[in-house]
């Protein structure tokens, strides 16, 4: 027999063209992505646009693209023009649009630069309506991811200044010298160099050339001025971009030199990259934020605020790790009225027994309130001497006391106590102390216990997601606003997605659940009508008789 092969015509013209949305699945993502969008406020967006001229791409479908792309993890502009042209899906969404690269490159890094907080927050806002959270509560967490940056050109503020340092000392040589009409001794320096700045060097400049009277020795020195002004005004450029971090990158201005897990060369390098801190609640993203500092304490404050801001509301719950747990954000929390489960440093060592059982630490002293004094463990009162006032990088005031023991010589346990010289003296932050006790009670209690084992599945399950199963581990764009359009695509695309799961979940509940109701219905059904048919059967029949 003939094979028969079914008909195959690669010019094959159609009378009536075929819907794109026929090959979509029912349930597919993509469907809900379009949803999703259609219901977003946009107006700011189309304000962007000039007006007049050639006609622009839908902004509303330009989103739909980029949302679905990043759920598909595809970042790059070129594979997303690609995509545009090969894939069924990102056809239906752009109605058979075809946008270059560069069109979408323009739309990600200038249409969205400044909407990308508004729009992530109306997606959130949608989440709240669905049921999916509740924004009470943030299981807060950070990571580093790397910037697009060179790797290699840094600028360091210690480098920076110390050579900014030498050069002063080096102008305020030359002035003197041209001053006093010196012009031996060429390579002395100033012992105490005086500020200056480029622009009062210029000046400076300017008024020495003003001078006809100028030796060839002097024209010299007032050229090397020339050089060291162009040098000075570099030097005062790095201190100015880096405002208060400790260093940067050239090619990303924005980036700071962090030390991360994922070491491309094994050894511990630093590189550029950027802070990125993010709330979930039932493993949705409910808030990010992009920093240039790598420690978490320091964002923790600015980073609340932002939440509040976005929704008008704070969050009465704050779950986080010991990275966030500073007197000066306990105090936030506290006049914020949010009840902290915020882990601070040695929580967990104080828990061990080892510690608990030893009588010598600060903590395990006893403290007499009312007399302001402590106990040592041989029982010599250790008295009030004094107060410490401490401001931090922040600008944040804290207080210390400190208490001294009044006679250590001869105590046969001063080995095991201290190895200072003289009396033993500590040093107590009784308002840290407080929100320490706080804290710990809430850590403790059943809701600490609960809040404390999903923490790690919460933001660290999020970041797993994003570093290891979706490959997003450095930047595309530069500069924290290009960084949070790029990380504000990929939270979008995270919940979209995990929306789309819940919601088949949901209705494959509900599904089973009808099916089961109607599978019980029948057998009722059927026990009943057997039930009847079994009485009618035994009920005599008296007309026969």
């Amino acid at each position: 027999m003939q094979p028969i092969f079914k008909q195959y015509n690669q010019g094959q013209i159609e009378l009536f063209p075929q819907r794109l949305d026929e090959y979509i699945g029912e349930n597919d993502p993509v469907r809900l992505v379009s949803q999703v969008v259609d219901a977003l406020d946009i107006t700011n967006i189309i304000k962007s646009y000039k007006g007049g001229g050639t006609s622009s791409f839908c902004p509303r479908m330009m989103i739909k693209v980029l949302f679905y792309a990043y759920m598909r993890n595809i970042y790059s502009c070129r594979k997303i023009e690609a995509a545009l042209l090969e894939n069924v899906h990102f056809m239906w969404l752009s109605g058979k649009q075809f946008p270059d690269f560069h069109t979408i490159n323009y739309f990600r890094g200038k249409r969205l630069k400044h909407q990308i907080h508004s729009i992530f927050s109306e997606v959130v806002k949608m989440l709240v309506e669905l049921g999916y959270v509740s924004l009470d509560v943030q299981y807060i967490d950070g990571t580093k991811i790397e910037s697009a940056s060179n790797r290699y050109t840094f600028v360091w503020r210690k480098s920076v200044e110390k050579n900014k340092l030498k050069l002063e000392a080096k102008i305020g040589n030359i002035i003197k010298q041209i001053e006093n009409g010196i012009q031996e001794d060429n390579s002395a320096a100033v012992e105490t160099p005086t500020p200056i700045n480029s622009r009062e060097l210029r000046e400076r400049i300017n008024e020495l050339n003003a001078d006809q009277k100028k030796s060839l020795e002097e024209k010299k020195q007032i050229k090397e001025l020339i050089k060291h002004q162009t040098k000075l005004a570099e030097y005062e450029q790095h201190l100015d971009i880096l405002g208060q971090r400790n260093s940067y990158s050239k090619t990303d201005l924005g980036a700071t030199f962090m030390r991360m897990k994922e070491d491309h060369m094994g050894n511990g390098q630093l590189k550029p990259a950027y802070n990125v801190q993010i709330s979930t609640e039932n493993q949705f993203i409910t808030n990010f934020g992009i920093y240039q500092n790598p420690g978490d304490t320091s964002t923790f404050i600015d980073y609340l605020d932002s939440f509040e801001e976005k929704y008008d509301h704070q969050s009465s719950e704050v779950v986080a790790d010991s990275g966030y747990g500073s007197e000066q954000n306990y105090d936030h929390m506290e006049t914020k009225g949010i009840d902290n489960f915020v882990k601070f440093s040695y929580f967990h060592k104080e828990q061990k027994k080892s510690f608990k059982n030893n009588p010598f630490l600060p903590d395990n002293l006893f403290y007499n309130q009312q007399g302001n004094f402590y106990v040592c463990p041989m029982g010599q009162r250790m008295e009030f001497v004094g107060i410490n006032h401490r401001i931090s990088d922040r600008g944040y005031h804290s207080e210390v006391s400190y208490y001294q023991a009044i006679r250590c010589e001869g105590c046969p346990l001063r080995g095991s106590c201290h190895k200072a010289q003289g009396n033993r003296r500590i040093e107590v932050n009784h308002n840290l102390q407080r929100h320490k006790e706080i804290a710990r009670t809430n850590l403790t209690s059943e809701k600490g216990l609960m809040h404390r084992s999903k923490r790690p599945i919460e933001p660290e399950a999020v970041f797993g997601q994003v570093k290891a199963n979706r490959k997003f581990n450095r930047f595309r764009l530069r500069g924290l606003e290009g960084v949070a359009v790029e990380f504000g695509l990929i939270s979008i695309a995270l919940n979209i997605e995990k929306m789309t799961k819940k919601a088949t979940i949901v209705k494959n509940q509900c599904q089973n659940r009808l099916k089961s109701t109607i599978k019980n219905s029948i057998l009722d059904f059927k026990l009943k009508v057997q039930e009847w048919l079994s009485e009618f059967i035994l009920v005599p029949n008296f007309s026969a008789i």
